[in-house]
């Protein structure tokens, strides 16, 4: 039964005008909350240069085999306490500083690297 019902409302809208196809149309989408309107879509350019970034985050990815000078420094650039710089350290990877410019993200690096430890710049 609903095969032949379906072929009824095609056959009736075949037998319809543009502007009766329209007003149908209107009233469709008046009564289903619906839009028959056409949604371009425009691609982001694939060849758009990305822009250099200008912020990282210095991570402690690994304290290495000399965790105490590494302790020694992370307290220096954090400011923090023997007891909290050795719970920092040991609970690596952890971030150190975040949003930070290249510049400063490169010499905390060394810094830190030259101790012994692995950091990773994200």
């Amino acid at each position: 039964m609903e095969r032949q019902i379906i072929s009824e409302v095609l056959d009736t809208i075949k037998a319809m005008t543009v502007g009766e196809l329209m007003e149908l149309t209107k009233a469709c989408e008046k009564e289903f909350n619906v839009s028959a309107a056409v949604k371009l879509f425009v691609p982001k350019d694939p060849f758009q240069p990305k822009m250099p970034k200008t912020e990282f985050d210095v991570e402690l990815t690994d304290y290495g085999k000399q965790k105490v000078k590494v302790i020694k420094v992370i307290r220096e650039v954090m400011g923090l306490g023997l007891k909290e710089a050795k719970e920092f350290v040991e609970s690596a990877p952890k971030i150190i500083k975040e949003g930070v410019s290249i510049e400063e993200a490169e010499t905390l690096k060394a810094k830190i690297e030259e101790q012994g430890a692995t950091i990773t710049l994200k």
